[in-house]
C-alpha cells in the first residue's frame, strides 16, 4: 500500500525557482518541496554570475530587453521579455527582504553591479563569484524555517496524476505527483492541489555538462507525458570549456582564463581558433565551443588543450585561485602546462510551454526555472538572465494560485501498482542504454549538426524509448531507470524540435542550412496524447 501525503501545493524541486514559490505561498498554504537528492543539490547552487536586472538609474528597461532580444537573435517573445524586465527590480527587492547577502561597493549601502557578455550596461547583481550559492542558502534556511513547508528529500519524481489519467470526467487538472522513495524504494502519493515543476533543465541528455546530476529532464518529460506542449528544445547553450577529466564531471574553466590569454591548442600543440575568427580566444561562447567541437570530430579526439602556462605563476595563482587549485586535485597543473578541455552542455533554453503566470496547458500545473519555456531566451539566453526568470515567474505563479480562493475538491488516487513488475536483474540493460543515448545526442545532436546526424539519432532514440518502455513495464522502477526514461522522452523532443528548423539560428548550427531565415518562429511540439 502506498503511503499517501497530503498538501495544497506540491513543488518538484528545491533551487530559486521552487524555494521562491513556496516562500511566496506557504503563509497561506501546506507546501511539500520534493528534491531527488539532498535538498541543496540543484543548478542554482552552482551558479557563479549573478542577477541581471534594472537597478542603476543610468540603465533602461528598454536596453535590457533590447539586449535580451539581441541575445535571443530575435526569436524571444517580446512580451514576456517585457514582462520579465519590468518585474527585475521588484524580484531583486525581494531577494534582499529574503536575506541574500549580494556583494556592495567596500563599506556603502550601495550595491556592486558588474557587467557580462552581450549586456549593454552594469547590471548584473551578485555574491562574489557564487550567487547561486548565496541565494540557495538563504532561501533554503528561510524554508526549512517556515511551519507551513515540508521537505522530502531523496524523493523522484515518476508520473504526474491528472484527472484524465484517473479517468474523470470534466476538465483535465493535475491532482497529485507519484514518486519513489530512494530510502525504502517505495512509491508514494503526494496529492495537491496545485503541482509547480521547478526541476531544472535537462542538460545530462549529453555526453558532457556543466551541470549537477539532477539535471536529467524530468519536469519537461513528465509534463510531455501528461500532455503539455513543449517549445524551443532544440536551443541547447554549451559552455567551451569543461575541465575533461572522469572525476571532474561538471567543472567549468571560466572564459577568464582565455580573456587573459590563454590558447587553445590541438594535442600537438597547434593553435586552431584563429582559422575560425579573427578574435581567435576572445569570439563569442557559441564560435569557440562551435570550433572545438569541429576539431574533435575532424581528428577523432576526445578533447582539446587550453594553455596558460606561458603566463608567470603568480598571476595564474592570483587571478584564477579555485581554477588553479581544482585543476591541482585531478592531477592538472596549469601553470606548468596545458590542460583538457571540451565543450559541455550547460543551459536548456526550451522547455514546457508556460504563460505569464508560468500555468502550462493542464489545470493547477505549473513549471517554472529552467524546466519551463516562457520566451524570455529565444534562440540563446543572455548571462544572468536565468535567475532572474526564476524568481519573476514563480512570484508570478504565487499570485496566480493564491487568486484561486475555492477549494477544489479531493480525489480518490489509487496506489501505485507494483503486482506485474519484478526486481531487474539485468541492469547493465540500463547502463548500456544510458552510456548510448548520451553517446549518439554528443556526436549527432550536439553543437554542430546535419539532417543525417539528425535523422541516425531519430532512427536509435526510436528503438531506444521502445527497449525503455518494455523495461520499465516489467522491472520495479529506480532512479537510474526514471531518469534514462525521461532522458530519452528529452532525447526526442531536442531531435524533432532540430529536425524541423530549417535555419541555423542562436545555438542551432547546421550545415545544411548555415543561414539564418528572414521570419522565424519557435518549435513548438503538441503530444498526440497523454500516456
Amino acid at each position: 500500500m502506498s503511503r499517501q501525503y497530503q498538501h495544497d501545493i506540491v513543488i518538484i524541486g528545491a533551487g530559486a525557482a521552487g524555494l521562491t514559490l513556496a516562500l511566496e505561498l506557504a503563509d497561506q498554504y501546506r507546501v511539500a518541496i520534493l528534491t531527488k537528492a539532498d535538498i541543496r543539490e540543484g543548478s542554482t547552487l552552482y551558479a557563479q554570475g549573478g542577477v541581471a536586472a534594472v537597478l542603476s538609474e543610468k540603465d533602461t528597461i528598454d536596453s535590457h530587453i533590447n539586449d535580451t532580444i539581441d541575445a535571443g537573435v530575435e526569436l524571444g517573445d517580446p512580451a514576456a521579455i517585457r514582462f520579465t524586465v519590468e518585474h527585475s527590480k521588484a524580484s531583486i527587492d525581494w531577494l534582499i527582504d529574503q536575506g541574500v547577502p549580494f556583494t556592495r561597493y567596500g563599506e556603502s549601502d550601495e550595491y556592486h553591479l558588474t557587467k557580462e557578455g552581450g549586456h549593454s550596461h552594469r547590471r548584473i547583481i551578485h555574491s562574489a563569484d557564487a550567487t547561486g550559492l548565496a541565494i540557495s542558502k538563504t532561501l533554503i534556511k528561510n524554508a526549512s524555517n517556515h511551519p507551513n513547508i515540508d521537505f522530502f528529500p531523496d524523493r523522484v519524481a515518476v508520473d504526474i496524476i491528472t484527472t484524465q489519467k484517473l479517468g474523470l470526467s470534466g476538465q483535465n487538472r493535475a491532482v497529485g505527483v507519484y514518486a519513489l522513495n530512494q530510502d525504502n524504494d517505495t512509491i508514494e502519493v503526494f496529492q495537491g492541489q496545485f503541482i509547480s515543476l521547478a526541476c531544472g533543465g535537462s542538460s545530462k541528455v549529453y555526453l558532457y555538462t556543466s551541470n549537477p546530476d539532477t539535471a536529467s529532464g524530468d519536469g519537461i518529460a513528465m509534463a510531455w507525458r501528461a500532455g503539455c506542449r513543449v517549445a524551443n528544445m532544440e536551443f541547447n547553450q554549451f559552455h567551451p570549456t569543461c575541465l575533461y577529466d572522469a572525476k571532474a564531471k561538471t567543472f567549468l574553466i571560466s572564459e577568464a582564463v582565455r580573456g587573459e590569454g590563454g590558447k587553445l591548442l590541438l594535442p600537438d600543440g597547434t593553435p586552431f581558433m584563429s582559422k575560425f575568427d579573427p578574435r581567435a580566444e576572445l569570439a563569442p561562447r557559441d564560435i569557440v565551443a562551435r570550433a572545438i567541437d569541429h576539431e574533435m570530430k575532424r581528428l577523432g579526439i576526445p578533447h582539446v588543450l587550453l594553455d596558460i602556462s606561458h603566463k608567470d605563476q603568480d598571476f595564474i595563482k592570483e587571478h584564477f585561485p579555485t581554477i588553479y587549485k581544482r585543476c591541482l586535485e585531478y592531477g592538472h597543473d596549469m601553470t606548468e602546462g596545458p590542460i583538457p578541455v571540451v565543450p559541455a552542455a550547460h543551459y536548456t533554453c526550451g522547455g514546457v510551454l508556460v504563460d505569464r503566470n508560468s500555468a502550462t496547458d493542464i489545470d493547477n500545473l505549473y513549471a517554472i526555472g529552467e524546466t519551463a519555456y516562457t520566451g524570455l531566451h529565444g534562440a540563446n539566453r543572455l548571462a544572468s538572465n536565468s535567475l532572474l526568470e526564476c524568481i519573476v515567474f514563480a512570484r508570478s505563479a504565487a499570485s496566480h494560485i493564491a487568486a484561486h480562493t475555492a477549494p477544489l475538491p479531493v480525489v480518490e488516487i489509487p496506489d501505485w501498482d507494483e503486482s506485474q513488475v519484478t526486481n531487474s536483474d539485468e541492469d547493465v540493460v540500463i547502463t548500456h542504454n544510458w552510456q548510448e543515448l548520451r553517446r549518439f545526442m554528443w556526436d549527432y545532436v550536439g553543437i554542430v549538426r546535419t539532417n543525417k546526424r539528425l535523422l541516425r539519432a531519430k532512427h536509435r532514440v526510436d528503438l531506444l524509448r521502445s527497449e525503455i518502455q518494455e523495461f520499465y513495464a516489467n522491472y520495479k522502477v529506480s532512479n537510474d531507470l526514471l531518469e534514462l526514461r525521461n532522458l530519452a522522452v528529452v532525447a526526442d523532443l531536442i531531435i524533432q524540435s532540430a529536425m524541423s528548423r530549417k535555419e541555423s539560428r542562436g545555438l542551432h548550427f547546421t550545415l545544411d542550412y548555415p543561414d539564418k531565415m528572414s521570419q522565424s518562429e519557435p518549435t513548438i511540439l503538441t503530444p498526440k496524447q497523454p500516456y
